[in-house]
């Protein structure tokens, strides 16, 4: 994977103006006004250092609540099948998220495409937080061959577009001519609201019992 694949993803989560607008240049307005939400709520992003060591991903991106490692992919074809090395990177991702709870992510670019070209799938788990987990449920694993190898297959990816608009969602602003909502976030951001609703009450019934 490209180095400046893997900048031009940073810069953009970072809210980078400039950069964004650079990527946006033959997407949709529907695209382009998802993925600007992401300059008033930008993601704190860093290079990890050794990027391409076993288990770290190639970025980290934080913003509130969430943190993703991320592994940051590319290639000219639309399916991206894991070789050995990959694999490795895989596998080391997946064990060491698993002992940190952390969701880890990879982004994939698809080259010479138009509109948004990058494409994010999560990595299944099974030991993130309820937080986590509201976020988890609207994106895709990454998919699997018929003997159960994990692969990427880019149409099968959330666009980066709605991940950014997933994650910035605020209902406590209004919708402007600027800012145009997916209904389909807005009905996850409810059932997320009720599930973390849930949960308050289950660990106050836990701190109660434990108490009598």
């Amino acid at each position: 994977m490209g180095q400046n694949y893997e900048r031009e993803l940073r810069l953009v989560l970072s809210g980078k103006k400039k950069n964004i607008e650079g990527v946006l240049r033959s997407c949709t307005i529907e695209e382009k006004n998802r993925m600007r939400m992401v300059l008033r709520k930008p993601f704190f992003v860093i290079r990890v250092a050794g990027s391409g060591i076993e288990g770290s991903g190639d970025v980290f991106a934080a913003r509130g609540d969430y943190g993703f490692p991320i592994e940051v992919k590319s290639s000219h074809s639309e399916k991206l099948y894991f070789d050995e090395r990959l694999r490795a990177q895989y596998d080391a991702i997946l064990r060491d998220c698993q002992k940190s709870e952390l969701l880890p992510l990879y982004a994939f670019r698809l080259k010479g495409v138009r509109g948004d070209s990058w494409r994010i799938f999560r990595v299944e788990t099974g030991a993130i937080t309820a937080r986590q987990w509201q976020i988890a449920q609207r994106i895709p694993p990454l998919p699997t061959t018929k003997t159960g190898s994990v692969y990427l297959n880019w149409n099968d990816g959330l666009p980066l577009n709605k991940f950014i608009s997933m994650i910035c969602y605020d209902d406590s602003e209004t919708t402007s001519q600027d800012e145009i909502r997916d209904p389909i976030f807005d009905e996850a951001m409810k059932r997320s609201q009720i599930f973390a609703e849930l949960e308050r009450r289950r660990s106050e019934s836990k701190v109660f019992k434990s108490r009598v």
